[in-house]
């Protein structure tokens, strides 16, 4: 009997425990609308950024200083609504992007470009890390004609630099539609963690990285 009670009390907590985490996840993007709108309006910016693996992009920019939200998504494809299954694939067109809100009294379009070159391959053509396909190659889309022109300035300022004796081949491409990716894979690293580190060691990525920029991450 005693131990029926025990099977029953942990089935009870566990259950809770579903519960809560599934009550956590459906709060995100409310959480995440709440903050933006504490924002003024004119200090809101968005930019959107394709760097291989949405976990790993979200993760990297969710620790800059003056960004607000980050949204997994896919972006540049034909397909309406495509799932993460379909992108996966290569048969949408898509690549997996984020979408980042950032307070412009903190940081700028600028300093979120520099940053975003320290978290890629640039010099790896539909490919980043470990993660084959057009669907992983780097893009940088632009919502305006100053995010291109800063995007545009920043790639040639990069290839002159000298750092690399290779051409710099990832895109600077105008917005589309960009569609949010399913839930499950909004803040993968905080839900997951373990699994999220698994992949990005195995992955090669950070080894990458510092071999490309001389940077731990």
């Amino acid at each position: 009997m005693l131990k029926w009670i025990h099977q029953q009390n942990f089935m009870i907590m566990l259950l809770l425990f579903v519960v809560i985490l599934n009550a956590c996840r459906q709060m995100d993007e409310p959480i995440a609308e709440a903050t933006i709108s504490l924002i003024p309006e004119e200090n809101l910016e968005t930019a959107i950024f394709a760097g291989g693996c949405f976990w790993c992009t979200e993760s990297d920019f969710d620790k800059i200083q003056g960004v607000v939200s980050t949204t997994s998504g896919y972006i540049g494809g034909a397909v309406a609504n495509p799932t993460y299954d379909q992108v996966v694939a290569g048969k949408t067109g898509h690549v997996e992007a984020v979408k980042i809100h950032f307070d412009n009294t903190k940081t700028s379009f600028s300093q979120l470009l520099a940053a975003y070159w320290l978290t890629i391959d640039p010099l790896t053509i539909n490919k980043q890390f470990c993660d084959v396909g057009p669907q992983y190659r780097s893009v940088i889309f632009y919502r305006n004609s100053d995010q291109k022109e800063l995007a545009e300035t920043s790639k040639k300022a990069l290839a002159a630099s000298g750092r690399f004796n290779r051409p710099i081949v990832t895109e600077i491409l105008p917005v589309t539609e960009f569609y949010r990716a399913e839930e499950y894979h909004q803040d993968y690293y905080i839900k997951n963690p373990l699994r999220y580190t698994y992949y990005r060691n195995n992955c090669g990525r950070d080894k990458r990285l510092e071999e490309l920029w001389g940077i731990k991450h």
